[in-house]
């Protein structure tokens, strides 16, 4: 008999080698690799089938072209992050920690689409049914008639599911969890996933039902398993949440039939998950405008303009090394930021801790939050308060130029309906509507202005600090 071979698997990022090692050289993990025979089952039947297939058809680019129909949930949020609603016979993503809210947020709209007579099924590998009513108990979704079960086998689910009428939705929590009897591999393994995934994804294709799969992250924030998976599925999506702020953040990765980049916002109540139609509003509430080192960026979020408010710190050190702390934005971008302002608008902050976050949670990685994040630098090194009804966007170069951003017309909309009278930006746009918008090309512009602001209001208040203070002539 021919022996059969193995391969080890890293079971954090899925590289094989042919031999056990200690660390993985693709992701720097420890004692990651596992044996796995792939002799039979799925790789087996592929090498025996080799040469064996049927000839089709090839078309060319040009023809008819028809948009995907789209299942809408109800929940337009959900609706927004996946591009107008379910796509009949896509595979969705979903990964998020612990806790987060994943389950509560899919069981939502699972009974919402159940009440729109749709047939949805709700498969659990990691909870028994009766802990899933109990959690539908308490967000008051019993009658809704969504099919409830717990099981790991592959095999057994989708013949379940291929009986009776064709489900609209299928939700698999979580892939991690499943097991298929194609793969000779332990369950949550990298060779089980994959294998997993790929007979769901393979039941999507040819029944038309949408599949959404759960999936666990990691320490790093990524979704566990190997990555093959997410290049399988038609989206991915990241459900996203800070421990000490009630909302949560569905953003969307990878979707091949909508935007990327887009997010939906949720508010974790006593009921469950609930909309949240005006984030900007959400991520402003309870600002103090006075204070200095303060700003706020007009930015963007997918299609959605988004309000938010970047703060700074600014203080003196006595170390050798300063330090610099980011939360809610890129500490390289920081960095650039810092010796822009020290090439070209004439500050010191060598001697000085930085301290940047961004209010609210919410990570920004556009380039546009550059002249936000500069001007509360300098608005907390001069003391000098920013304007509090002035938002501020635009991408700084390395010579100190400011460069305009797409979506200007956007964010001074939304900066308008929240009550902001200005903005400052690289250019003045087309279509400002009631906001006075100042053209600010150079970051020297910006420091001179809010210094002169930060001058002229010590100024006003020496006179009055001198009246109050009494003293003696000796």
């Amino acid at each position: 008999m021919a022996k059969s071979t193995s391969n080890f698997v890293c079971q954090n990022c899925g590289a094989t080698s042919q031999r056990w090692q200690g660390r993985c050289e693709s992701c720097q993990e420890w004692n990651s690799f596992i044996e796995e025979t792939p002799s039979s089952g799925i790789a087996a039947r592929a090498v025996r089938g080799a040469g064996k297939g049927r000839v089709f058809a090839l078309e060319g680019l040009d023809g008819e072209n028809r948009e995907a129909p789209r299942i809408v949930s109800g929940i337009a949020e959900l609706d927004r992050v996946t591009g107008g609603g379910f796509v009949p016979g896509s595979v969705i993503l979903i990964g998020g920690e612990p806790g987060i809210g994943k389950s509560t947020l899919l069981i939502q709209a699972c009974a919402t689409l159940a009440k729109r007579k749709h047939r949805v099924v709700y498969i659990s590998g990691e909870e028994a049914v009766a802990q899933v009513r109990l959690r539908a108990s308490r967000l008051g979704l019993t009658s809704a008639p969504v099919e409830l079960a717990a099981e790991t086998s592959v095999e057994d689910i989708l013949a379940t599911l291929r009986q009776g009428k064709c489900p609209s939705l299928v939700v698999i929590d979580s892939i991690q969890t499943m097991w298929t009897d194609a793969v000779e591999a332990a369950p949550g393994t990298v060779t089980q996933v994959r294998g997993s995934a790929q007979a769901l994804i393979r039941y999507a294709k040819t029944t038309g039902a949408c599949v959404i799969l759960v999936g666990h992250v990691t320490k790093d924030g990524q979704i566990a398993g190997p990555r093959v998976v997410e290049h399988m599925v038609d989206a991915v999506v990241s459900f996203e949440g800070e421990g000490g702020h009630h909302f949560r953040l569905l953003r969307a990765v990878k979707n091949r039939f909508g935007p990327t980049d887009e997010i939906g916002v949720f508010e974790m109540t006593g009921s469950g998950l609930s909309e949240v139609s005006n984030p900007s509003a959400l991520f402003l509430a309870g600002r103090d405008s006075s204070a200095p080192g303060a700003a706020v960026f007009a930015g963007m979020e997918g299609t959605r303009p988004v309000l938010v408010e970047i703060q700074a710190l600014v203080a003196p050190t006595s170390l050798g090394t300063p330090r610099r702390a980011v939360v809610g934005w890129d500490s390289s971008r920081l960095s650039m930021v810092i010796a822009v302002l020290e090439a070209h608008g004439g500050l010191r902050l060598g001697q000085h801790d930085i301290y940047l976050n961004v209010a609210g949670g919410l990570r920004v990685s556009e380039p546009a939050a550059d002249l936000a994040a500069a001007a509360a630098l300098v608005s907390s090194l001069t003391g000098a308060p920013l304007p509090a009804n002035t938002v501020y966007f635009g991408e700084m170069g390395l010579s100190g130029s400011l460069r305009p951003v797409a979506h200007a017309g956007q964010r001074i909309k939304e900066a308008a309906k929240l009550g902001f009278r200005s903005a400052v930006a690289p250019e003045v746009p087309r279509e400002s509507g009631p906001l006075t918008v100042r053209a600010c090309g150079h970051i020297a512009s910006m420091v001179a202005d809010i210094a002169a602001a930060g001058a002229s209001q010590k100024a006003a208040a020496r006179p009055q600090e001198r009246s109050a203070i009494p003293f003696t002539r000796r």
